[in-house]
């Protein structure tokens, strides 16, 4: 049964073989195949709620975890998160977009609590 809040936000692998769905209302991470098949299903019990979704240049998937206050790492299968980017100690507040740009070597997110954009720089 599909329903009307079924994707938040989607983005596709710089090959094109994988797509990945944040679906908020179920609090889940989707990745699908290029045909619609199932791959994985990526849940945090830290409450994540899924919101923005980037997948970088070089494969990295970048999820917004607007109820946990955090940029998630999750690992390009879409199975489990490699680490917390930024945290709410960062200045994180229901992230809903995320960005990686690969001119300034940084991660550009936008928030639902205020007007701020935040950018954090990477190595």
């Amino acid at each position: 049964m599909l329903l009307c809040f079924a994707v938040d936000k989607c983005a596709v692998s710089p090959t094109g073989d994988r797509l990945y769905i944040t679906n908020w209302y179920h609090d889940k991470l989707l990745t699908l195949a290029r045909d619609g098949t199932l791959l994985a299903t990526y849940s945090d019990p830290a409450r994540v709620w899924p919101r923005g979704l980037h997948v970088t240049p070089a494969g990295q998937v970048l999820v917004c975890g607007w109820g946990s206050h955090t940029v998630l790492q999750v690992g390009w299968e879409g199975k489990s998160k490699l680490a917390n980017l930024a945290t709410q100690e960062d200045g994180v507040r229901r992230p809903s977009s995320v960005c990686y740009s690969s001119t300034t070597s940084s991660i550009i997110v936008g928030q639902d609590d205020s007007n701020n954009i935040l950018v954090f720089r990477v190595e």
